[in-house]
C-alpha cells in the first residue's frame, strides 16, 4: 500500500501544474490569492505553539478508532506524542484549510475527524463568530482536542464524540445549508460517498467540501473519482492530500490537478 502511494504522489508531481497552468479564471484566482499563499500569518502563531506542545505529551491514551485507521500505527495505546507526530495534518496543510475556510467565509463549518484539534482550532480562527461544528470518533482523542480549545481561547467550537454515520445525518438535518465541509475520518470508499450524498440536498452555490486522503487507498481513489463525476459538482482541484469540490452554477465541468 506504501508503495502504491510513492507511486501515486510521482505520478501527481509529474501531472500536476502550477496556478500558471490553470485556464480556470476561478481556478487560477483561488490558486493564486489563496492556495500559494504561503505568507505568515498572526492567527498561525498559538497553533502552531499547541502543535509543539503535543509533540512533547507524553502522556497515554486509548484509541477508539472507527475509521480505516493508520499506516503507520496500528497500536489502541498511543502517547498523544505519537498521534501528533502521526496523525495531525502537517502545518503547511492545516493553514491551507484556515486559507480556504477564510476565502469560503462560512457561517458555519462541519469537520469529520477533530483528531486532536488542531485542524479545527485553524477553522475556529477564520472568523470568531462562525460556528465550527466537529466530530471525533474517540472520546479519549477528543479530550484532547478539547483541552487544546481551552488552552487557546476558542469558544466558537461545537465537539460532538462519536460514530459519524449516527451523528453527521442529524447536523446536516440541523443545518440551514452547507457552507463548508472538511471530511478527514473513516477512509473507506462507501463511507466517503455517504458524507458526500447526504451532504448534497444543503449545498448552494458557494458551498465547498474538501476530501482528505483522496489517495489513501484504491477505495478512496474510485470515492473520488465518483464524486467528480457528479452531475451537481462542477469544479474540482486535486491538490493530492486533499480534494476540493465546487458546485458553481453556470460553470462548465471540469477538473484540475495542482502541485501541493
Amino acid at each position: 500500500m506504501l508503495f502504491q502511494f510513492i507511486t501515486d504522489y510521482l505520478k501527481h508531481r509529474f501531472t500536476a501544474k502550477s496556478r500558471h497552468g490553470t485556464h480556470s479564471p476561478f481556478v487560477y484566482k483561488l490558486a493564486d490569492e489563496v492556495i500559494y499563499d504561503f505568507k505568515d500569518k498572526s492567527e498561525y502563531k498559538n497553533i502552531e505553539e499547541q502543535r509543539k506542545k503535543l509533540f512533547n505529551d507524553d502522556s497515554i491514551i486509548t484509541v477508539t478508532d472507527l475509521g480505516a485507521g493508520s499506516h503507520l500505527n496500528k497500536n489502541r495505546t498511543k502517547k498523544v506524542s505519537q498521534i501528533a507526530k502521526n496523525a495531525l495534518k502537517s502545518p503547511r496543510l492545516a493553514k491551507l484549510i484556515y486559507r480556504l475556510a477564510k476565502n469560503t467565509a462560512p457561517k458555519s463549518a462541519i469537520e469529520l475527524g477533530t483528531c486532536l484539534g488542531i485542524t479545527t482550532a485553524y477553522l475556529a480562527k477564520t472568523d470568531a463568530n462562525a460556528e465550527i461544528i466537529t466530530i471525533e470518533g474517540c472520546p479519549q482523542t477528543a479530550a484532547v482536542a478539547k483541552k487544546n480549545f481551552e488552552t487557546l481561547g476558542l469558544n466558537n467550537i461545537e465537539l460532538h464524540v462519536g460514530n459519524f454515520d449516527l451523528i453527521l445525518p442529524d447536523i446536516i438535518a440541523h443545518q440551514p445549508s452547507l457552507d463548508f465541509v472538511y471530511i478527514d475520518g473513516n477512509h473507506r470508499k462507501d463511507a466517503t460517498l455517504n458524507y458526500f450524498k447526504w451532504c448534497l440536498p444543503k449545498i448552494n452555490e458557494n458551498s465547498l467540501l474538501i476530501f482528505d486522503d483522496i489517495y489513501w487507498s484504491q477505495g478512496m481513489k474510485e470515492a473520488w473519482t465518483e464524486i467528480k463525476n457528479h452531475p451537481d459538482v462542477s469544479i474540482t482541484i486535486d491538490l493530492f492530500w486533499i480534494g476540493l469540490v465546487y458546485f458553481k452554477k453556470g460553470q462548465a465541468k471540469e477538473h484540475f490537478k495542482l502541485k501541493f
